[in-house]
């Protein structure tokens, strides 16, 4: 396939169904979702270049709510401005947001589908492939010099080892970066930003975040659990640095002890849909909403009140991303061209590749094992593999999955549908 290079010549239509595309795919938390749009956009379509799109990837990073979500709707705003950054960061999230609603309906109504679970049993296979691939030729890229292969490295043990907090890992990368990697930066690419500079998109998304909550407010009262739920998740949307699993414990304990939403096994489950979903795995938090609506969403039946909880939460949580990247991503440039602050976003860059090692560390875990060993020792604590609980069924797709990634070299979705059979057949014969 040749590349299109200019991003400008990239008709709206087939930029809209690449976004589709990708919301479909992104499977595996950010770490998946990461490489699924690196291998799109970067390898496949080389609408952005391996530069841009690793330091949008350090700017979206350092902003709350998903990061991955965000990245989607740079890319879109760079190929077509605030169109094309409005259908990216909507496409990328409402396919899983479908699924989600309808996984959360019948978990309602009947509990956990074997079969779902079989299926999504697969794809997790596909992902780690998909992620190890990326870790890769990201590193590859990323790490130039001693230095910055150091901080991949310190990163990666700070969040594996020491469970330092994801903010003070990429702010100390990025204050590293700007003290040592200065003067050694590369220079930023010139007359990528297709859009001037403009407050006035962000100021619209800022109103539009605003307004479903206004409007519960008016209609439902502060006590309706569909205006309860916009303003719990707006204040979550805004502290959430660093992925989901900064504020899920947060987030579960909340549901089920203050407000009373949810029994407390519930959020286990559902974030176990949301690990096996495509789109961001915030989007527990859709879950969350349509368990409390179904609950106690009155004065609406069960459906109607799970189904607002649902659509209020889904959109407090997504809608502040659009604010951000409107607001930040003019400027991007700009910060590239001061030396300083392209150190440190050299730096970050160095730090990505040791975030996302560590996804893709723990993904496996996940995958692979049953069971995991906690060590503690003095500031010490890591998760290691239970070997006795090493999962066989797992372990199988994953390899055959690697062979298709790095021997057969095999398209995305089909690597993914076949492990979505494969996980499928497993759960049948089983």
């Amino acid at each position: 396939m040749t590349k299109i290079t200019q991003t400008e010549l990239v008709p709206f239509a087939v930029a809209f169904k690449v976004w589709t595309k990708i919301g479909l795919l992104s499977f595996g938390g950010p770490a998946g979702q990461i490489a699924t749009m690196h291998r799109l956009l970067v390898e496949e379509k080389g609408w952005l270049s391996e530069e841009r799109y690793l330091r949008a990837l350090n700017f979206c990073m350092l902003l709350p709510g998903p990061e991955a979500q965000q990245l989607a709707t740079y890319a879109g705003w760079m190929t077509h401005g605030i169109r094309g950054g409005v259908a990216a960061g909507l496409m990328f999230v409402l396919p899983g947001a479908l699924v989600m609603l309808l996984l959360s309906f019948l978990y309602a109504k009947f509990g956990t589908l074997p079969v779902v679970e079989g299926i999504f049993f697969g794809i997790k296979a596909a992902v780690l492939a998909i992620v190890a691939q990326a870790l890769l030729k990201v590193g590859r890229r990323a790490l130039k010099g001693q230095i910055s292969l150091a901080i991949a490295m310190v990163a990666f043990l700070s969040l594996a080892v020491f469970q330092i907090p994801f903010p003070i890992v990429v702010l100390s990368a990025g204050v590293l970066g700007a003290v040592f990697l200065s003067d050694s930066s590369s220079p930023p690419e010139r007359n990528a930003s297709p859009q001037n500079a403009s407050m006035l998109p962000a100021l619209i998304s800022a109103a539009m975040w605003a307004l479903p909550i206004a409007l519960a407010l008016i209609l439902l009262g502060s006590d309706n659990t569909v205006s309860q739920l916009g303003l719990f998740f707006s204040k979550i949307a805004v502290v959430t640095f660093g992925g989901a699993y900064a504020v899920l414990s947060y987030v579960g304990q909340q549901a089920v002890e203050l407000y009373g939403w949810m029994a407390p096994g519930a959020m286990l489950d559902g974030l176990g849909l949301a690990e096996t979903t495509p789109g961001p795995l915030v989007l527990v938090n859709v879950f969350v909403g349509f368990q409390a609506g179904f609950a106690t969403g009155a004065p609406f039946s069960p459906s109607v009140g799970g189904v607002l909880g649902a659509l209020m939460t889904l959109w407090v949580t997504f809608a502040p991303s659009f604010l951000w990247i409107f607001a930040g991503a003019p400027y991007l440039d700009r910060i590239q061209a001061n030396p300083k602050l392209s150190g440190a976003l050299s730096a970050i860059t160095a730090a990505v590749v040791g975030v996302i090692a560590n996804l893709a560390f723990w993904f496996a875990l996940q995958v692979l094992f049953r069971e995991q060993i906690r060590i503690n020792i003095a500031w010490m604590e890591l998760d290691l593999p239970q070997w006795s609980s090493v999962n066989g069924a797992a372990l199988v797709l994953t390899a055959l999955a690697f062979v298709g990634v790095f021997k057969l070299k095999i398209g995305l979705f089909a690597l993914i549908f076949s492990a979505a059979c494969g996980g499928l057949l497993w759960q049948t014969l089983l």
